[in-house]
Order: structure tokens, then sequence, then C-alpha cells
């Protein structure tokens, strides 16, 4: 199941998804792989010798049960003379990997000029390592296959592009005192992901400020929240809970938003004063 925002009334309206079904783009991706291969003249198993990979491994993505990596993509399509024909799949076989009612909003994402969220419990996505989005995915309930947890964090990382794409994106993130001291994996995942956080931060399109526990009620206080501009110009708002998105596109609702963002802004540690805080964390451990 999936939410999206009914703008004539405002609603949040659930919409039922196929379950069990791989995502059509990794069938298609599939049989595209299989008929450049056979052009080529290969068996499957000369394919995977070619690029690494073994017959079942290929076998599985041409058949669309397993999606491609992006290492897969690139060797497949130099193998194969494809001249990138694979690799303009790749972007989209990777958005394939995130869960259903994400994944349009992801899409909007990847294509906006500016994105502005607040995340009270959680560093955000696009700033977690590798480890500690693992963990996040762990700790799914109901569980999540290790198959799944592998998926969703490698497109939780393909994600992250966004924050050095050409052209750049205006990119701030507001993120809660409680939420960098919550050891999420346990102290050396944190550890990493503070020194993300700092790493982050020294990007020319990137600000990354903290919201200090002890604030008192503040905007924030209901809830994470997004607010991106699209390539179109247009402002839309996002928020999830318990595994359900909203895209928000009525105009005085997403105002709203920037009302509530711009207060939080003016409320957080700045950047420096954000940095300093981080620091702190990672000499504390």
């Amino acid at each position: 199941m999936r939410a999206v925002r009914d703008t004539r009334n405002g609603r949040a309206v659930r919409v039922k998804e196929e379950n069990g079904d791989p995502p059509g783009v990794w069938s298609a991706y599939g049989r595209l792989l299989q008929h450049l291969r056979k052009q080529a003249g290969l068996s499957q198993q000369k394919l995977g010798d070619a690029i690494g990979y073994s017959l079942e491994q290929v076998a599985s993505v041409e058949q669309g049960r397993r999606p491609a990596k992006a290492a897969f993509t690139i060797a497949a399509d130099r193998a194969l003379g494809a001249r990138g024909v694979l690799e303009v799949l790749q972007d989209d076989v990777e958005r394939a990997k995130l869960p259903r009612f994400f994944r349009n909003f992801a899409l909007i994402e990847s294509e906006a000029l500016s994105r502005f969220s607040y995340d009270p419990l959680l560093v955000p996505g696009l700033l977690q390592t590798e480890g500690y989005a693992r963990a996040v995915f762990g700790g799914h309930c109901p569980p999540l296959s290790e198959e799944t947890i592998d998926q969703h964090t490698e497109a939780r990382l393909s994600r992250q592009k966004l924050l050095t794409r050409v052209p750049m994106a205006e990119l701030s993130f507001i993120i809660s005192e409680e939420a960098l001291r919550d050891p999420v994996g346990g102290p050396e995942v944190m550890r990493e992901q503070w020194r993300r956080l700092l790493e982050v931060n020294a990007l020319r399109n990137v600000e990354v400020q903290i919201m200090p526990a002890g604030r008192g009620f503040h905007p924030g206080k209901n809830g994470p929240f997004v607010i991106l501009e699209t390539k179109e110009h247009r402002d839309i708002g996002y928020f999830e809970s318990q595994g359900v998105g909203c895209v928000v596109s009525d105009v005085s609702e997403v105002r709203a938003f920037s009302m509530r963002y711009g207060k939080l802004r003016s409320q957080a540690l700045n950047v420096e004063e954000s940095a300093r805080l981080i620091e702190r964390l990672v000499g504390e451990t």
C-alpha cells in the first residue's frame, strides 16, 4: 500500500499496489540484457565469465528476479558493446529497490532544484552511512529478508548522488540532537555516522543544522517533513509515518510547511555551532 495526496480535497488516499511481483523495470532490464547477450552470441555462462558473475546471477537478472548492481551493468554494457544502453536504465533499477510507497517521491527528489528537511528521530536517509542504513532496515517490523535489506540499503545510498549532482541542488537538513544521540547500530556505527555528517556539512551546497535538546515545543514536534522545489519550479511537501508516505501539492499546505521550516532554522544551531556539537559527540566516544 502507498498513499498520495488528493489535491481536490486534501485527503491522503491509500492506493493498493501489486504484492510479490518484481518491479517492471527489473523485468524490462532483464529482457534487454538477454537480447543484447544473444545478439553478441554469448551464453549466460560466457557472459558471466566475461564480467565476473556466476551463471545463476546472470540468469536471475535476465529473469527479473534480481536487480542488477551498478558494477554488473557497467561490466555487461562494455562486454556486450551496448554503448551505454544498459547504463541508461540503472537509476530506474536502483529506484525500484526502494519501498513501494517512496518510489514516486524519490523520482521527483532526484531532479529537485532544492530540498529542505526536518528529521526528529533518525539521521535523514540522504546522509546515512551504509552501517546506519542497514541498522534502520534491520530493525523493521515485520522483519525484512536479508535480500530486501540489501536492496533497500543500496537504493538509499544511490539516492545520495543528489548531494554531489551537477547541476548542484541546494540542500538543507535540520536534525534533532536526540536523533544524533540515539545509538542506532551501536557506538562504532554512530561514530562513523557523525563523521559522515561533518564531511557532508563541508559541501558548498549542503547545510546541516542541529536542533538542540531541551528547546521545548517547536513546529518540528509534529513530525518529520520535506519541502522541495521541482525542476518545473513547483514547491511540494512530503511526510511519512509507519510506512505510509504523503506527497503534498496544495499551495496553502506547502506554504505552511515553509513557514514551519523557517522557524525551525531560526531555532536550530547555526551551521558552525552544529558542526562543533557533532565534533564534541565524536570526541566523547
